[in-house]
C-alpha cells in the first residue's frame, strides 16, 4: 500500500509543478512511517495529563473520601420572639467559616482525595411547613456548628432530621410529581456587593416597627404553600481566600474594578500603521515609538468619581475586607400534578430582587442552559427534541439540588458559581429580625430554656 502511494505521489508531481522530479524515496518514507508506528505515543501524555489530573483526582474524591464523610441534617427552630438583630447572623457565618476552613494540601487533595468542606443553607417549605436547615458533609462537625449557632442563639433548638430529598422520588418528574426552578447567578462581577442588612437594618431607627426584614415576606409567601406542593430554596457555600485559591477569577476582578473605578488604569493608545508613523517622521522628524511626558494632573483622580462611583468603590473595598465563600444558590418548585401551581415558585423572584443594588449587584436567575425552561429555535428540527430536553434539565436540577453540588459537577468551573461576603450571605439567609412578625407555620422553641435555681434543694 505504501508503494502504491508512493508511485502515485511521484507520477502526480510533473502535473502539480512543472519540471519537478519524483522526490519522494522509498527508503525515507518507510523509515518516517516506521518512526511514527513505533513512537506516535510520545507526545499524548502532553495533551493528556490535565484530563488524567481531572480523572484522578475525581476517582480518589468520589471513591476513597467522600464514603468516609457521612452527611449530617440539621434542623434549627428560631426563637419566638426574634430576639436578634440580622447582623448577629453575619457572626455566625464568620464562625463557620472558621469552623470549616481547611483547604487539603497536596497529598490530602491527590492521595486522599480530600476537598474543601461547604455548607447547603437552605430554607423548605413542605405543605407551608417551613424549616430552616443546615446541612454538612461532616458528622464530627455537628458539635462545633450547634455552639456556634447557641453562641448568637441561645434559645433556639437543633435537631439532626432525615434528609427531607429522600422523601421524594428519584425519577422525578415522572406522572405524578411535577417540578420548576432555576439556579441564580449575579447580574455583574462577583466583587461588586448586593444590598445587604445594612440597608434594612440600622440603629437610626427608633421602632422596631420600622425595621424591614425580607425574609418576614418570604416566609409569610413560604407558608402559603398548599398541600401536595413544596418549595426549596438552597445556598451552597464554600470557605475561600486568595492565599489557598489563588487561581480564582475573583481576585483578579477585585484589582482591575478597584483601578478603573479610582481611574488609575490608563488604556494605551492603539498602534498606528507604519506608513502613518514613516509620514510624522518625515514631516515632524520625532522617531515613533518615543514616549511623550506624562502630563500631571493637578487633581488627583480620586477627586473625579462620581457619586455612584464613589459609593461602588467603597462598596467593593468592603466585601474584599470580609471572608468570603464561593457560591451557588438555586430554588425548586415542586409537587404533584393534581396541587401543581408553578406561579407558587416566582416568590423567589420577589425575594432576591430585594436585595438589587443600583450601584452594586443584583441576583437573577440564571436562563439557558440550567433554568427549566426551553427555547424554540429557528431550525425547526431541533423542536422536536423540546420536551425530551426540558425532561432532561429537570432531572438534572434536581439531581445536583440532591447531591449539594455545583450547576456543571464535576467539571472544575466557575461557571455558575459566584463569591459572596459573609455580609451577604447572612442577609440572605438568616433567621427572621427583632420586631418581625413570624408566619404560623414557622417552627419556633415557644420557652426560653434556662439552667435550674442554685437555691433548689439537693437530696
Amino acid at each position: 500500500m505504501v508503494e502504491q502511494y508512493l508511485e502515485f505521489l511521484n507520477n502526480l508531481a510533473p502535473w502539480l509543478i512543472p519540471g519537478a522530479k519524483a522526490v519522494f524515496s522509498h527508503k525515507i518514507t518507510i523509515g518516517v512511517w516506521s518512526f511514527i508506528k513505533s513512537w506516535w505515543w510520545i507526545p499524548l501524555p502532553y495533551f493528556l495529563w490535565k484530563w488524567f489530573l481531572f480523572f484522578w483526582g475525581w476517582w480518589r474524591t468520589l471513591h476513597i473520601w467522600v464514603p468516609g464523610q457521612k452527611p449530617i441534617v440539621l434542623d434549627i427552630k428560631i426563637p419566638a420572639s426574634g430576639v436578634k438583630p440580622i447582623r448577629a447572623m453575619e457572626i455566625v457565618m464568620s464562625e463557620l467559616y472558621q469552623a470549616i476552613y481547611r483547604p487539603p494540601d497536596t497529598w490530602e487533595k491527590w492521595i486522599e482525595g480530600q476537598t474543601q468542606l461547604s455548607y447547603s443553607f437552605e430554607v423548605v417549605s413542605i405543605e407551608g411547613e417551613i424549616h430552616f436547615i443546615i446541612r454538612l458533609r461532616g458528622r464530627q462537625m455537628r458539635n462545633a456548628i450547634e455552639s456556634v449557632i447557641f453562641s448568637q442563639y441561645p434559645d433556639a433548638e437543633i435537631a439532626e432530621i432525615d434528609d427531607y430529598v429522600k422523601n421524594i422520588p428519584s425519577d422525578i418528574p415522572n406522572n405524578e410529581w411535577d417540578l420548576w426552578g432555576s439556579n441564580y447567578i449575579l447580574a455583574r462581577p462577583s466583587p461588586y456587593p448586593i444590598r445587604t442588612y445594612d440597608f434594612f437594618e440600622t440603629e437610626k431607627e427608633p421602632t422596631e416597627e420600622k425595621i424591614i426584614d425580607p425574609m418576614s415576606s418570604l416566609l409569610e409567601a413560604m407558608a402559603k404553600i398548599g398541600k401536595g406542593e413544596q418549595l426549596w430554596l438552597q445556598i451552597i457555600a464554600k470557605p475561600i481566600s486568595e492565599r489557598d485559591f489563588p487561581n480564582m477569577k475573583y481576585w483578579s476582578e477585585i484589582k482591575e474594578i478597584k483601578e478603573e473605578l479610582s481611574r488609575r488604569k490608563k488604556i494605551a493608545p492603539p498602534s498606528r500603521p507604519i506608513i502613518l508613523e514613516v509620514i510624522d517622521f518625515l514631516l515632524t522628524g520625532k522617531m515613533p515609538g518615543v514616549k511623550k511626558e506624562e502630563e500631571k494632573e493637578i487633581v488627583p483622580p480620586e477627586m473625579k468619581l462620581t457619586p455612584g462611583e464613589r459609593d461602588s468603590l467603597a462598596a467593593v473595598e468592603k466585601k474584599e475586607s470580609k471572608l468570603s465563600f464561593k457560591t451557588v444558590i438555586r430554588f425548586i418548585y415542586l409537587g404533584k400534578k393534581d396541587f401543581f401551581f408553578k406561579p407558587h415558585g416566582r416568590i423567589i423572584f420577589s425575594y432576591f430582587a430585594s436585595f438589587s443594588s443600583p450601584t452594586g449587584n443584583s441576583l437573577i436567575p440564571k436562563g439557558q442552559p440550567i433554568m427549566t425552561k426551553i427555547k424554540k429555535s429557528w431550525f425547526l428540527p431541533i423542536n422536536l427534541f423540546a420536551k425530551r430536553r426540558l425532561y432532561l434539565r429537570k432531572r438534572k436540577l434536581f439531581r445536583f439540588y440532591k447531591w449539594r453540588e455545583d450547576p456543571f459537577y464535576p467539571r472544575a468551573t466557575e461557571e455558575g458559581t459566584f463569591v459572596l461576603s459573609t455580609e451577604e450571605l447572612a442577609t440572605i439567609f438568616h433567621f427572621p429580625a427583632k420586631g418581625t412578625t413570624l408566619a404560623p407555620l414557622v417552627p419556633k422553641t415557644d420557652m426560653k430554656k434556662g439552667e435550674a435555681p442554685s437555691s433548689l434543694p439537693w437530696e
